[in-house]
């Protein structure tokens, strides 16, 4: 073989590996998720009756505002209602204490 077709198939070569380089499949780089929020345990009230019952919900809809559970104006909304429980809670009147809880537990979906 001639010296001067030597360069020429080296130069040949090296075009077809680039060329079989570029054909190849690169894969995507790996996106990170967001890892989900975590809210802290929520410490709710113990004790029976009223006001630890209507305590314990409003502690809970207090976390679900904080984390985006649900959105501020309703969480406002429920608190109103639950400070309408608490009141009647705390002028005696348990029965209407636990039944307007009742009524904003499922009027806002929580049980």
């Amino acid at each position: 073989m001639p010296a001067s077709r030597l360069p020429m198939r080296l130069s040949l070569a090296a075009l077809a590996v680039a060329a079989l380089a570029a054909c190849q499949q690169r894969t995507a780089p790996a996106v990170m998720e967001p890892s989900p929020v975590i809210p802290a345990p929520v410490a709710l009230p113990t004790g029976s009756g009223c006001g630890p019952e209507i305590a314990r919900t409003k502690a809970i809809v207090d976390s679900d505002v904080a984390t985006g559970n649900l959105n501020k104006p309703v969480g406002d909304r429920f608190n109103a209602d639950l400070a309408h429980a608490a009141a009647e809670c705390a002028a005696g009147k348990s029965g209407e204490a636990l039944h307007l809880l009742a009524a904003a537990k499922s009027h806002y979906g929580y049980r």
